[in-house]
């Protein structure tokens, strides 16, 4: 008995298929690539640790402008120092032996509130240099006192001497309300609220450019 040696015909593949897988891989591939790059883009996005500090941290101007001059000027209230200061001044005539029948005395207890501070208002683009380093120099106007207020209720008068062929001067007592209101300025500029002042003045300064991303700061004042 012979053996039957023949071998089966061979499979033909289907030419769709073959179609249809090579568009299938096409598709994966370029799904992939555009998967891949808009990965990247999103990493990209991503802010680094320096962006941060860049937004945290301004890049300071080179040079002061009219819109941080203005800024600056608007500050001014901040820099206000403001004290209560009170006094007894007493004043009269001289009239010697008949002081009795001619004199006229009087003595009056004043108190006041008194501001100090710095005008602001009067600081330009030329009050401002800027270095090379970054380094931001002002010159301020000095501190003076803005306004006396006086406590009209706690200011009253002690006493009032009057001789006896005298009816007293009708403007003795706004003299010496006068007289008073120079003795409150001076004892709260003895007392340091000029000092003060300035020292408000340089902090709200230094802390205003700062901000605007100055590290070095040096306020200075003229007079």
């Amino acid at each position: 008995m012979t053996a039957d040696n023949t071998q089966p015909p061979a499979r033909r593949m289907n030419p769709v298929l073959l179609v249809l897988g090579a568009l299938f891989l096409a598709v994966v591939v370029a799904v992939g690539g555009f998967v891949t790059a808009n990965v990247a883009n999103v990493v990209d996005a991503i802010p680094t640790p320096a962006d941060v500090v860049e937004v945290l941290e301004p890049e300071p101007y080179l040079e002061i402008g009219p819109v941080v001059v203005r800024s600056v000027r608007d500050l001014a209230q901040l820099t206000t120092v403001e004290v209560v200061e009170y006094t007894i001044v007493e004043q009269g005539t001289d009239e010697g032996w008949l002081e009795w029948a001619r004199g006229d005395s009087l003595r009056l207890i004043a108190v006041a509130n008194i501001g100090a501070g710095v005008d602001l208002a009067e600081i330009g683009v030329d009050s401002f240099s800027v270095s090379e380093d970054g380094v931001v120099e002002v010159i301020l106007p000095p501190a003076e006192v803005q306004y006396v207020s006086v406590d009209s209720e706690a200011t009253q008068v002690l006493d009032r001497d009057k001789g006896l062929f005298t009816k007293g001067d009708p403007q003795l007592e706004s003299e010496v309300r006068r007289i008073a209101e120079t003795v409150l300025v001076v004892n709260a500029t003895d007392e340091g609220i000029l000092t003060k002042a300035e020292d408000n003045a340089r902090l709200v300064m230094t802390n205003f450019l700062t901000s605007l991303g100055y590290e070095d700061v040096i306020v200075t004042f003229s007079g």
